[in-house]
């Protein structure tokens, strides 16, 4: 099943320049910020096509000064950028000074958790609850994912699961959370499969034959945000 791509992504096998782990994460954050290149570009100070330059080209090794910039461009850290933090877990950084803890309306919830993202499962298993994070994607109001016949994930069926998404920005000391709770059922009916398939975002990450399709209808929801005064 092919991955839906914004019109900026590469397609798959087109030709140009690969690109780097650098590039990859400068493109990803800019993206979340609703940036365009040309607006990135005029907040680090540099010119749109050194941007991409950075962006499509695996070998680009910008010095200190010009990560720093496009840091502070995008809201970020230097070392976030360069990927110094990828084998940690989010909020390792400190709390701000004047934190502020918001609860979120049902829509705000609903805007944050859709398309798609990784989301943490918790279901009750035979000897104590369990969670489990998974690649997930909202169709129809409901939140969607595949998995394999006797996972952990399937000991939810015919009960009810709670589902939770967040975002930690380390930069800022802020994020979010989304808590769902509902039923969980498994997909059987060929035409839904189908459906399923067709409008989920991508594959599992995980590989390896994962054919069964899970459904989380959305019961209640709740959220929280921190953010700084």
């Amino acid at each position: 099943m092919a991955e839906r791509r914004t019109p900026e992504q590469a397609t798959p096998g087109a030709a140009g320049p690969p690109q780097g782990d650098l590039g990859r994460r400068i493109e990803r954050r800019r993206r979340e910020l609703g940036l365009t290149r040309e607006e990135t570009a005029f907040r680090a100070g540099m010119a749109p096509s050194y941007l991409a330059h950075l962006e499509e080209h695996s070998t680009a090794a910008p010095d200190s000064g010009t990560l720093l910039r496009l840091a502070g461009a995008l809201r970020t850290s230097p070392t976030e950028l360069g990927g110094g933090h990828v084998d940690l877990p989010s909020g390792i950084g400190q709390a701000a000074r004047t934190p502020r803890l918001s609860e979120l309306s049902e829509q705000e919830c609903l805007r944050l958790l859709s398309t798609h993202g990784v989301g943490r499962l918790a279901v009750s298993a035979e000897d104590a609850p369990v969670v489990v994070p998974l690649n997930y994607s909202v169709v129809d109001d409901a939140i969607v994912f595949r998995t394999q016949p006797d996972s952990v994930s399937t000991q939810g069926v015919g009960r009810e699961v709670a589902f939770e998404v967040d975002r930690v920005d380390d930069a800022l000391s802020q994020g979010w959370s989304v808590l769902v709770r509902g039923p969980a059922e498994r997909v059987t009916d060929p035409d839904e499969v189908r459906h399923l398939a067709e409008r989920a975002y991508s594959t599992p990450w995980a590989g390896g034959e994962r054919d069964v399709w899970m459904r989380i209808r959305i019961g209640t929801v709740t959220g929280r945000r921190i953010d700084v005064w």
